[in-house]
């Protein structure tokens, strides 16, 4: 997974990096939930790998390039449904505090593992290939290439649940990376007691707070 391009969510518990690979600036608003199709989910996301190209290999700074890619992160994933998400069940268990907190600390920790590996994405390539419909989202395919590195299948999964299109996972060479990451986080918390405050606790760790 460390060959992906383009990560979007590299939240270590100690062990390992764990990517998601991520959406950029779409060129509209997008469709509303119930009017997201295929042909709308494939350009939303070849307008995003193209403003994500163009980002991280023109010539800022790379406090510019983070800059902008922490906006793009901001403005076209779905974070807080990723959030959720890894968190499984514990989500429905966790106090209003304990959520925001949760909230609050993904975000910092999604958001400083990216800008702080924007070196690592010099000269990669994203193709927009296919697009396929599933039960609640759609599935847009994309080559993903960069320097010394065999080309990698990103599928990045399209939803409009929140009004337009969110980026809500990628699934990199068969595997969904959103769901490696909420079987971390199980394993930490089965590790620890099932204590919620535990993982929240190693994030904030993780976001220096």
């Amino acid at each position: 997974m460390k060959s992906i391009a383009m990560p979007l969510i590299s939240l270590q518990l100690g062990r390992r990096h764990v990517l998601l690979a991520a959406a950029g600036l779409a060129l509209t608003s997008g469709p509303a939930a119930a009017e997201i199709g295929v042909d709308e989910a494939t350009k939303f996301i070849d307008a995003i790998t193209k403003q994500l190209m163009e980002t991280v290999n023109g010539p800022a700074e790379a406090a510019a390039k983070s800059q902008k890619l922490e906006a793009i992160i901001e403005a076209h994933v779905d974070i807080e449904a990723v959030a959720r998400f890894c968190l499984g069940r514990f989500w429905r268990g966790a106090t209003p505090q304990q959520q925001k907190s949760y909230l609050d600390l993904f975000h910092r920790v999604l958001v400083n593992n990216i800008t702080g590996r924007v070196g690592e994405y010099q000269g990669v390539t994203i193709v927009t290939n296919r697009a396929a419909a599933r039960e609640s989202d759609v599935a847009v395919t994309t080559t993903v290439t960069r320097p010394n590195n065999a080309p990698n299948r990103v599928d990045w999964l399209v939803s409009a649940e929140s009004g337009k299109p969110k980026v809500i996972d990628v699934i990199a060479e068969g595997t969904s990376l959103r769901l490696t990451q909420r079987n971390d986080y199980l394993s930490y918390l089965s590790h620890n007691n099932n204590d919620l405050q535990a993982l929240i606790d190693a994030l904030r760790q993780q976001a220096g707070k």
